[in-house]
């Protein structure tokens, strides 16, 4: 398929902006998968198992309200995430060059070597779609940077994946990325890291600053906070009890201290006829221009319903200084 079709097929459209340099065409918001891990891997303590009959009404859902990406990774659940998407998309009607799929390749007591040596079996997990990303899931394995790096070029230039990103990069590291792939005629296109209105570290640390030189997309992980942002925690303090203990010892740390934050968003919500996460998502990829796109995931079917929702209005250029001036404290 030609890269204009493939674009086209992957819903290039008034809503999509560039990943990167690479000429893949996202939507500002797609969906993180870690909840489709089935229990396994990282995703315990944090998410519990959902059956495949949730995960294909999440995905079908998310497509439904215009997302047409989706980011997975070997580390969750060790193929079940890849391959609880790939059947909830078949089942959903889409084919391969419909929608964009990104995944991680674990790094954890590895070389750079199994980058090429793994990557038929996230293909393999994913069949029928093909791999749009793939990235490094963190700087941690055996091998440097610049051997990643190649070995995702030689990917790309092989049609194995169409382009590489890395997550949870600094700055220094992405610059390396960048360069050792430039010098094969590749591009970086991502880094995905933590960043949300609570979390703003990125703007003061180098990351976001030298993604927008380099031409690099910031994927932002976390945009709600596992739910903090959407102002329940704040209303019912008592909800914090239902949730796994990982993420209830993460949470209850920052309520309070969020809570004047909460208040804005929530005054802002009210003047748009949206939620609170809505506001927190569409600051977060609009703030920053096309920079930012973010992967809020979803353990059910409304939670995809508002995620995408969160593209369907605009903050004015008055309501983003106010969340941008109350949540200073928090970069």
């Amino acid at each position: 398929m030609m890269e204009d079709e493939r674009m086209n097929a992957s819903g290039s459209n008034d809503r999509t902006r560039p990943l990167g340099r690479t000429g893949i065409m996202v939507t500002p918001i797609g969906l993180g998968a870690w909840q489709f891990s089935e229990g396994k891997g990282g995703a315990r303590g944090s998410w519990k198992s959902l059956t495949p009959e949730g995960t294909d009404e999440i995905v079908k859902t998310a497509l439904d309200g215009g997302i047409n990406w989706f980011d997975t990774a070997e580390l969750y659940g060790f193929g079940r995430s890849e391959r609880g998407l790939s059947r909830a998309l078949q089942r959903a009607g889409k084919a391969n060059g419909d929608v964009v799929i990104a995944t991680k390749w674990n790094p954890i007591l590895r070389t750079a070597r199994s980058i090429t040596n793994t990557v038929e079996k996230r293909l393999d997990c994913l069949k029928p779609f093909s791999i749009d990303l793939h990235q490094v899931h963190f700087p941690a394995s055996f091998s440097s940077i610049k051997s990643e790096m190649l070995a995702m070029a030689d990917l790309i230039e092989s049609g194995k994946i169409r382009s590489a990103g890395v997550s949870n990069f600094s700055a220094e590291q992405m610059r390396r990325a960048h360069k050792t792939l430039v010098s094969r005629g590749c591009v970086l296109a991502s880094n995905q890291v933590k960043y949300s209105i609570l979390d703003r570290r990125i703007e003061k640390n180098g990351i976001l600053d030298t993604a927008r030189e380099l031409g690099i997309t910031i994927i932002a992980y976390s945009p709600l906070e596992m739910g903090l942002l959407s102002g329940k925690f704040h209303e019912d303090p008592s909800v914090l009890q239902s949730r796994p203990i990982a993420r209830r010892m993460r949470l209850r740390r920052i309520v309070e201290k969020s809570r004047p934050l909460i208040t804005t968003l929530e005054e802002i919500a009210q003047a748009h006829d949206v939620s609170v996460s809505q506001v927190a998502l569409n600051w977060l990829v609009n703030f920053h221009g096309e920079a930012v796109v973010t992967i809020p995931g979803a353990t059910k079917a409304r939670h995809a319903r508002e995620s995408a929702g969160a593209m369907s209005f605009a903050l004015s250029k008055d309501e983003k200084e106010r969340i941008d001036e109350m949540s200073r404290e928090f970069c």
